[in-house]
């Protein structure tokens, strides 16, 4: 009996409260079920993990467009729903390598990046051998010392020294390897002025082919011409042959220094020229309508790998769902007469997963004046639990990014609605600039916060568990807890969107180099 009286008197006290505060009314609209709907789809089979450029993706752009449609929001670039940019993607078509006019066969000996690198005969009549090819000056260790490699191909060996302990490393440097890695020998080698790197491997001849197609990118580019490939011991031998090959030896200091020898690469590739898009809906505001607040979310995710979905349920489908419950509350209340004085954007894009590119496009091709733009709130993954957070309030948090960056206003409008309304717990850990996982870089709210506008970035930290697998799927999302996060968001936008003015930019970003 007592339960009963409680609970008819809570549910008395809401929609009194709702019926004196609009905004508790059309919160209630982002619903378990209205999400669970929409993920259901997003991040279902049919969308083939939506890998930006593919026709799954496209599928994904389609049903958001048609969800926008349906809600009544209006085309946000001009009569298109859609904003287009276009993706390349290098395809090789036919290659060959010889040392000394022997010939050496591909994926058997070697391969290669093909990004940056132009079609075109290659020919090196000199290859400099530098050990490891390492240049760490915390450890003081300078492979390159005394050795000049401008104009040259480089030669290295793959990984370490058994010697070599390398430093602790954070952010952007720990995610690419560390000096033992590929990418830092290549980069390394190029800072130094080589014509290219040789990465003596180990991989050899490869277990799986070599995909044929190179990575997708953004900005066309003639190439730089810089070699970046992996060769087998064969190779290496062969191009060491005057001082006996590539034996245990080879790895001495002795042994490095400027090879005369005759490498040949022939490379013949195409580019295809592809296309992605940003999908937005506008609700035009009233009296301040040339102000905007944003809410965004990407809809891409990784794909498919050797006909595996990477489904990306909370990665991003929950932040895209949620951007679309969002508008459907909007919508709902400018129907009833509620009125907003700035206009609401609705924008999903794609091409995160890829580093941040339909933002960055949007960022440097926007439809709505930036210096207008008052806020993007981005959700970016809302639907899941830190499995590592060990604290009590695991079924109600919320990691927020950019509370004490560009805008003073932030953190009081996000934390005075949260106080008043939702009540999770605020986690600002991620807003450290001494993060290593440097989590303010890693979303689509940066590309608005490099051009000055104020952001505040909703996060649930999944992290490890399903993270970039293709597990993370739609039966694990924590759906009251993603509607709660919604509705935070929603609540801020509701402020922002009738504020007096717009957000002060009054904070400097001050953030670490990557």
């Amino acid at each position: 009996m007592r339960r009963t009286f409680l609970l008819l008197f809570s549910l008395t006290y809401l929609l009194a409260n709702a019926q004196t505060d609009p905004a508790i009314k059309y919160a209630s609209l982002i619903t378990e079920k209205g999400l669970k709907e929409k993920l259901t789809i997003i991040a279902g089979p049919e969308m083939e993990g939506r890998e930006t450029a593919t026709p799954g993706q496209k599928k994904a752009a389609a049903y958001i467009e048609s969800q926008f449609k349906r809600l009544g929001l209006k085309p946000g670039n001009g009569t298109s729903y859609q904003q287009f940019y276009p993706v390349y993607q290098d395809e090789l078509t036919s290659t060959s390598l010889s040392v000394n006019g022997t010939a050496f066969s591909w994926d058997k000996d070697y391969s290669f990046s093909l990004q940056g690198l132009n079609s075109g005969d290659f020919n090196f009549t000199e290859i400099v051998f530098v050990g490891y090819g390492i240049y760490d000056t915390a450890k003081n260790v300078n492979d390159y010392q005394n050795i000049d490699v401008k104009g040259k191909l480089v030669l290295v060996l793959e990984g370490l020294p058994d010697h070599f302990t390398p430093t602790p490393l954070q952010g952007r440097a720990a995610r690419f390897g560390g000096p033992g890695s590929a990418f830092a020998k290549a980069n390394t080698a190029r800072t130094k002025g080589a014509a290219g790197v040789l990465v003596v491997s180990k991989d050899f001849p490869k277990k799986l082919h070599t995909l044929t197609k190179g990575n997708m990118y953004l900005n066309k580019t003639t190439g730089n011409g810089f070699l970046n490939a992996g060769i087998s011991f064969e190779v290496a031998s062969a191009i060491l042959s005057k001082s006996g090959g590539l034996t245990a030896d080879a790895v001495k200091a002795s042994l490095k220094g400027t090879y005369a020898t005759n490498l040949e690469i022939k490379v013949a590739k195409s580019t295809l020229n592809l296309e992605s898009s940003n999908v937005i809906g506008i609700l035009p505001g009233t009296d301040k309508a040339d102000e905007y607040v944003f809410l965004t979310g990407h809809y891409d995710h990784l794909g498919k790998r050797d006909s595996v979905i990477y489904y990306g349920a909370d990665d991003d489908g929950s932040g895209t769902t949620s951007v679309i419950q969002m508008a459907e509350a909007f919508t709902k209340a400018v129907k009833d007469g509620v009125k907003f004085r700035r206009t609401l954007v609705f924008m999903t894009v794609s091409g995160e997963e890829k580093g941040l590119w339909g933002s960055q496009y949007y960022s440097e091709h926007p439809i709505y004046p930036l210096d207008k733009t008052s806020v993007d709130l981005n959700t970016d993954m809302d639907g899941r639990l830190d499995t590592e957070r060990k604290l009590p309030d695991t079924l109600n948090y919320i990691y927020v990014i950019g509370h004490d960056k560009l805008s003073s206003e932030l953190a009081v409008i996000n934390e005075g609605v949260n106080d008043k309304y939702t009540k999770l717990t605020l986690d600002y850990k991620y807003d450290d600039p001494k993060d290593p996982n440097m989590i303010y870089y890693r979303s689509d709210h940066f590309n608005f916060a490099r051009k000055g506008v104020p952001i505040l970035f909703f996060y649930d930290g999944m992290l490890q568990a399903d993270y970039h697998k293709p597990t993370d799927t739609v039966e694990k999302i924590n759906f009251p807890l993603m509607a709660k996060r919604a509705q935070l968001v929603f609540y801020t936008a509701w402020e922002i969107a009738n504020k007096d003015s717009m957000l002060k930019r009054d904070t400097p970003l001050n953030m670490p180099a990557r």
